[in-house]
């Protein structure tokens, strides 16, 4: 972008910004079908407070992606600050690379920007350095994060971007340790390279000797600070500190620093990097490229470049708008609780660990333990043991103790948990990454490293199989676990029995063995029960392998015509060991398969719920104890309800509807349906039918039943506010571009047992904004119209006029109507787009009846109507192709 076209851009945006106006370059050229895209975030916590605002965190439901708000009240800033904020967002809005924090969207709330960027769960690299506790980095981890670094400062840089303000504070990690430079709110455009800036800006521990003198500087600047952030990083200290500021420059200025390294740890070349990075005349640093042209760096760059690239195709990230319309914000304030029961516990109990922040995102039953992951992605684990059940490491906590409380995985900070799934006594999880970890006993293979680390693994290995095979899903049985790759190719291991590996054998394995899929299926998910396994494609259909004993795998096959067998008949299938078709399903395009004990249940495309396999408990739900060889689509009171989660116990079933319903039927024994045994439903022991559970709605985002044991993520909606603000992403490279109007609607929606509450909301990083002031919605529409707005006069004049509408008869207006029409009905000027239609149609027809002309009579001053007039007749004499007279445009308001 050329320097002219980054400073239109520039003005575009505080034009729009203080209007509360940004619209998309996409949404700019595609033709507007009038739909209208709502984006919904949920609130999580707040992250801190910086110098604008506060900083939340939010988490956009509709790809479960956190977000950071960046809140700003445009009211309590100087012209300065808001030049700052808005700098930010222009800047970051034609920014684009991995090592760069990411913008996303940005919207008005009242007086308040809300900007969303995005999330770096792994804090700062001042936090990263604090928590070193003396202990020095590798020379490997700091050439990793010098590479990111400079990487970023080569990219903002090329684009004729000086920071002016790196520092470790504004160096953002991921748990992956990806670094995201970040807050450029002092950033500046300069024209060339040769170009320089003269403001005194930044933090004084990194500002260069040219900037603490007061003399012009550029680009190598920004080195200067990075040579103090690699100071840092291999000392662990400040490369300059004083008691106050004079010092500090003074010391700068002087260039009054050593630096003593174990050449044991550290090369020469770093050594001497540090010291051209910090040479007081700035012509004898290096540029960012010439950083990452030292054989330091450039020796293992493609290596570096390509761990880059992986850690950023495994971050989730929102997806920006396609839809011509600007996306409205939908801020949803939800009380989100985790429940679990049976095993003797008959009542929910409730988990205070996940409020806030650690609200829980995903959950898992196994046998005698529970998994939950948090929305930071963190793993918590907690035994519920039973009759003297033993832990053998499936809590991941390095010891054998029953935690009866969720308590966080140790071993696994650090990393970003994405899903976990629980066998019988052991546990697996996925990473952001794609790697996968195991815990737990290894009696029957189930960690899959070959029995190499004894048969209790008590803290998470790291399954160097999948190093190289990127894992998407992992889904375990009680005896065996299956794994899907980001290649679609799936993998099992474990207890063979039954088939159950779709390995086309019996044999157990103690190592992933690769299980052949039918040709031309495309795996989707996998399904793991008790002896059995479920392979959905993205078609639709199912596919199975294992125990089919109750025809819990819905292989038993139909027959008609039979000679001496009236009516239909059916072949059961004991099991199974290849991957089969699954036909008694295949009327049906399935979208969730949830396995039990000896029964199952689905989730089809429309909502429906079928179940089938054993009903000895009436946990098919079909208000029987019956035996059903075919699989059973329930009605009754999923009738017209879409069913949205389901899992299967040992011999009972949980499911949720799309209308905030949770219903529980079969076996009650032991507390399995979570509640009081004396409860009333027909039959204590064993309900047939579904019968809704807690007094009252709650949404289900997760849901897991095993053996006897349920635990469930609860919300509740305590409030809603819809910000409509037509300010979507920003236009990064168009100078022109034709805003919408903006219209900000606060629709508060209460909360059943909750007052609606109207408490600020939160954003993220820094922004600037120039003449950023607040307009009428006049001021706004004429903002809007480029290069015809109306003039100030005319401007003023519309604001203070009454509209006064005609009505469809042709009958005169009486005194009274005409006082009634302008108290009652007062039209917004830009509603009124009959008024140009008129005057364009009395420039080309001019024996136009006075009927047609307009719709509304305008009132005000007579000497108004002659600029007015001029006014108008200047703007359309162009559009009309002919001559304009003002009598032509002023006779019917004169006549009036």
């Amino acid at each position: 972008m050329s320097l002219e076209g980054y400073e239109r851009h520039l003005d575009s945006i505080s034009s729009d910004l203080s209007s509360g106006s940004v619209v998309s370059e996409r949404a700019a050229l595609a033709p507007f079908n009038g739909e209208e895209e709502k984006l919904h975030y949920i609130p999580i916590r707040i992250l801190g407070r910086g110098a604008f605002g506060e900083a939340t965190l939010y988490r956009r439901t509709e790809d479960n992606c956190l977000v950071v708000w960046k809140e700003v009240e445009l009211n309590s800033l100087s012209d300065k600050e808001r030049r700052d904020v808005m700098n930010e967002i222009s800047i970051l809005s034609i920014l684009e690379h991995k090592n760069i924090i990411a913008y996303f969207n940005h919207f008005m709330d009242k007086n308040t920007l809300l900007i969303e960027l995005e999330y770096c769960n792994g804090g700062n690299l001042y936090d990263k350095i604090v928590q070193q506790k003396g202990t020095l980095f590798s020379e490997e981890v700091v050439i990793w994060y010098l590479y990111q670094i400079t990487s970023a400062v080569a990219h903002i840089h090329k684009a004729g971007i000086l920071h002016r303000d790196i520092k470790t504070l504004n160096i953002f990690l991921t748990k992956t340790d990806l670094i995201k430079l970040g807050d450029y709110g002092l950033a500046k455009k300069l024209g060339s390279e040769f170009s320089m800036a003269e403001s005194c800006v930044g933090t004084p521990y990194y500002m260069s000797p040219e900037l603490c003198q007061g003399a012009k500087y550029n680009f190598k600047s920004d080195i200067w600070a990075m040579g103090c952030v690699l100071f840092e990083l291999l000392t662990l200290t400040r490369t300059f500190d004083a008691t106050n500021p004079l010092n500090l420059c003074v010391k700068i200025v002087q260039g009054n620093w050593t630096m003593e390294l174990n050449s044991d740890i550290y090369s020469s070349a770093i050594v001497k990097l540090v010291h051209e990075c910090l040479d007081q005349d700035p012509a004898k640093r290096p540029t960012a490229e010439q950083i990452l042209d030292q054989p330091l760096i450039s020796s293992c760059r493609q290596e570096l470049e390509e761990r880059v690239c992986l850690l950023n195709s495994a971050m989730k990230k929102p997806k920006l708008s396609t839809v011509s319309e600007s996306p409205v914000a939908v801020v949803t304030q939800r009380s989100r609780d985790v429940y679990y029961w049976g095993g003797g516990k008959f009542t929910p109990q409730k988990l205070d660990t996940f409020k806030a922040g650690s609200s829980a995102q995903y959950v898992c039953a196994g046998e005698n333990h529970f998994a939950v992951v948090s929305v930071e992605k963190e793993l918590y684990t907690w035994a519920n043991v039973q009759g003297g059940a033993k832990m053998v490491g499936q809590l991941g906590h390095g010891d054998q103790a029953s935690y009866r409380q969720p308590k966080k995985v140790e071993k696994l900070i650090g990393k970003a948990i994405r899903q976990v799934a629980c066998g019988a006594d052991f546990t697996a999880c996925v990473t952001d990454e794609d790697q996968m970890y195991m815990f737990g006993s290894d009696y029957y293979g189930c960690i899959g490293v070959e029995g190499e680390l004894g048969m209790e693994i008590l803290e998470p290995v790291l399954l160097e199989f999948f190093e190289e095979r990127p894992v998407r899903q992992v889904s375990c049985g009680d005896n065996h676990v299956v794994v899907l790759t980001q290649n679609g190719d799936i993998y099992s291991w474990g207890v063979g029995e039954y088939g159950r590996l779709g390995l086309e054998c019996e044999d157990d394995f103690n190592s992933p063995m690769q299980v052949e899929i039918p040709k031309g299926a495309t795996i989707s998910s996998v399904s793991c029960g008790s002896d059995g396994t479920f392979f959905l494609t993205e078609m639709g259909k199912v596919l199975a392998c294992g125990n089919n004993e109750f025809n819990k795998l819905g292989l038993t096959q139909g027959f008609s015509g039979i000679k001496n067998h009236p009516g239909e008949s059916y072949q059961g299938i004991p099991y199974i060991t290849t991957l089969t078709l699954v036909k008694q399903l295949s009327r049906f395009k399935i979208r969730t398969i949830a396995p039990g004990k000896t029964h199952t249940a689905a989730i089809d495309e429309r909502g429906r719920l079928i179940t089938f396999g054993c009903n000895k408990y009436g946990q098919l739900g079909v208000k029987d104890f019956k035996k059903h060889q075919c699989v059973q689509v329930l009605v009754g009171p999923f009738g017209g309800k879409i069913v949205t989660k389901v899992s299967c116990g040992d011999g009972f079933t949980i499911a949720a509807t799309e209308d905030n319903q949770i219903f529980a039927w079969g076996n009650a024994g032991n507390g399995r349906l979570g509640m009081p045994a004396d409860k009333g439903f027909g039959s204590e022991v064993c309900p047939a039918m579904p019968r809704p559970i807690f007094g009252s709605l709650h949404h289900v985002p997760d849901l897991s039943c095993r053996g006897w044991h349920t635990i469930i993520i609860m919300e509740k909606v305590l409030n809603s506010k819809t910000i409509r603000s037509n300010s979507s992403g920003l236009s990064t490279d168009r100078g022109k571009y034709e805003s919408p109007s903006t219209s900000m609607d606060l629709d508060i929606e209460p909360g059943a047992e909750t007052e609606c509450r109207d408490r600020g909301l939160g954003g993220t990083m820094e922004v600037n904004t120039e003449d950023c002031f607040l307009e009428t919605p006049m001021m706004s529409m004429a903002n809007q119209t480029g290069d015809s707005s109306c003039p100030l006069w005319l401007r003023k004049e519309l604001e203070d006029a009454e509209f006064i509408p005609i009505p469809d008869n042709s009958e005169p207006l009486t005194p009274d109507q005409l006082s009634s029409f302008s108290k009652s009905v007062t039209l917004p000027y830009e509603e009124l787009k009959e008024l140009k239609a008129a005057a364009a149609a009395v420039g080309s027809k001019k024996d136009l009846p006075v009927k047609q002309s307009a719709a509304v009579y305008i009132r005000f001053p007579l000497s108004t109507l002659n600029k007015v007039a001029i006014f108008t007749l200047n703007s359309l004499q162009e559009e009309a192709g002919s001559q304009i007279t003002e009598a032509d445009l002023l006779g019917p308001a004169c006549e009036a």
